[in-house]
C-alpha cells in the first residue's frame, strides 16, 4: 500500500483474492478523507468482474478504469 499524494492513494491488490480485495478496498476508503481519490491495481478476470460493480453497489463512484495488459487499474473516489 502506497500514498501518492495527500489526496491521492494507491492500494496494490495484485494477487488478492474476491472477497478479500473487495474488504481491503472499503477499509482503506474509510479511512481516507471525503474527496480524495483511491488507485487500486488489481487482476484480470474475477476481480474484475466483481469489484467494480460491487463498488458501484455500495455507492461509490468509480472515476475511471484502465488496462495495463498485466493488471487493471481503478480510481475510486472517496465519498
Amino acid at each position: 500500500m502506497n500514498s501518492l499524494s495527500s489526496d491521492k492513494f494507491l492500494l496494490d491488490l495484485r494477487g488478492v483474492s474476491c472477497p478479500v480485495n473487495f474488504i481491503r478496498i472499503k477499509l482503506k476508503l474509510e479511512n481516507i478523507l471525503s474527496g480524495s481519490t483511491l488507485e487500486v491495481w488489481l487482476d484480470p478476470g474475477e476481480p474484475m468482474e466483481q469489484v467494480p460493480d460491487s463498488l458501484i453497489m455500495e455507492g461509490y463512484k468509480i472515476e475511471s478504469i484502465n488496462d495495463h495488459h498485466e493488471f487493471f487499474s481503478i480510481k475510486i473516489l472517496c465519498p
